[in-house]
């Protein structure tokens, strides 16, 4: 069998390496790292989700001056309308947090989550930006032709073998099989059917999905290094996306805090949990899981939970106190290397795979 690092991926991104960045939401600063990723040869992908459009227009504008190569905008394909029903037992819970923290206590009025989704698209519409990615499932039919039609790439994340599918018929250019060793959100389309995400190890999912579609494959989930970018390509994938890898990377908004805390973290680590967003998500467990989980109480769906957590996620960065942050991390987590530039991180995995294919 022979494996080339050329793939047809790199022909259809145009892009010189397999290698996408993961778009992580909710990271401030992130116009850096994407912009090095890009630079590097792999396609940089900003996690937009959170942003107002004012902001992503912005973000947009900053990679474009740090970079005349190809990068990706992910957006989160869901429109969910928020869901207050059992307000008053989650913010009793929350508030004990809170005070943890020595922050306002909240009341019991209904949240209201902004949604900016239309807008969002509409920004990277009249940006022409070359790629857009989606989470939790796939473009509307009409953005999806718009966009076909601007002559932008299409990704989806996906967690089964029926989501790509779905993922193909749409019109997607490529897809992301999300593996459950994954870092964030699971990119599960419906979580009615699978509580906490599809969970299918990427060394299961990638073969599974190859058997099915026709369109290039990107394995992510645990991959760090040259020799998960082989094994991915041996599954047959042409490419990996990797978001872990890079959080501590010279270039990463992450905050000093999280970085740290990923750097003394191990495989174990981590948990999926609905705690922080509604949605399941890997990340470290720290006080706030282990206090959700044993007061036992349901989170509010997406979006409700993740904007009536904020207030408690922004007081805990201003702290400096991961025990309240969400610290999304996948299970690779043995594999980092501190504050090292993404264009070194990116020839060290390059290197690692030659001297292996060799």
């Amino acid at each position: 069998m022979s494996i080339q690092l050329t793939t047809e991926l790199c022909r259809t991104f145009n892009i010189r390496y397999p290698i996408f960045l993961a778009g992580m939401a909710g990271l401030p600063s992130m116009a850096n790292l994407v912009a090095a990723v890009s630079n590097a040869g792999g396609l940089g992908t900003l996690g937009a989700a959170y942003m107002t459009p004012k902001e992503l227009r912005k973000a947009i504008h900053e990679i474009r001056q740090l970079t005349q190569e190809p990068f990706a905008v992910n957006l989160f394909s869901t429109q969910v309308p928020d869901n207050n029903t059992r307000i008053k037992d989650v913010q009793h819970e929350l508030n004990k947090m809170r005070g943890e923290l020595g922050i306002s206590q909240a009341s019991d009025a209904s949240i209201s989550s902004p949604n900016y989704f239309e807008e969002q698209f509409a920004v990277l519409l009249e940006e022409h930006v070359p790629v857009i990615s989606t989470a939790f499932g796939l473009l509307p039919g009409a953005l999806m032709q718009q966009a076909k039609s601007a002559g932008i790439k299409i990704v989806s994340m996906v967690t089964t073998v029926s989501e790509a599918i779905q993922a193909e018929q749409a019109g997607c250019d490529a897809i992301v099989a999300q593996g459950s060793e994954a870092g964030g959100h699971r990119g599960t389309f419906d979580i009615s059917k699978h509580s906490m995400g599809a969970n299918i190890g990427v060394m299961a999912l990638v073969p599974q999905i190859i058997d099915h579609v026709q369109i290039p494959v990107i394995a992510a989930g645990g991959i760090m290094d040259g020799r998960g970018l082989v094994a991915a390509l041996a599954l047959g994938a042409q490419g990996v996306q990797m978001g872990t890898r890079f959080l501590t990377a010279l270039e990463s908004g992450a905050h000093e805090s999280y970085k740290n805390a990923l750097l003394k973290s191990t495989e174990e680590s981590t948990v999926i949990t609905k705690a922080f967003s509604g949605r399941p998500a890997r990340g470290i467990v720290n006080k706030f899981i282990k206090h959700w989980d044993a007061s036992g109480i349901e989170p509010l769906p997406f979006p409700t939970q993740n904007t009536i957590t904020r207030d408690i996620r922004n007081a805990s960065s201003k702290q400096n106190n991961t025990e309240y942050m969400s610290l999304w991390a996948g299970q690779g987590t043995r594999m980092l290397t501190d504050r090292q530039k993404a264009e070194d991180i990116v020839t060290e995995i390059l290197q690692k795979a030659h001297s292996l294919l060799s």
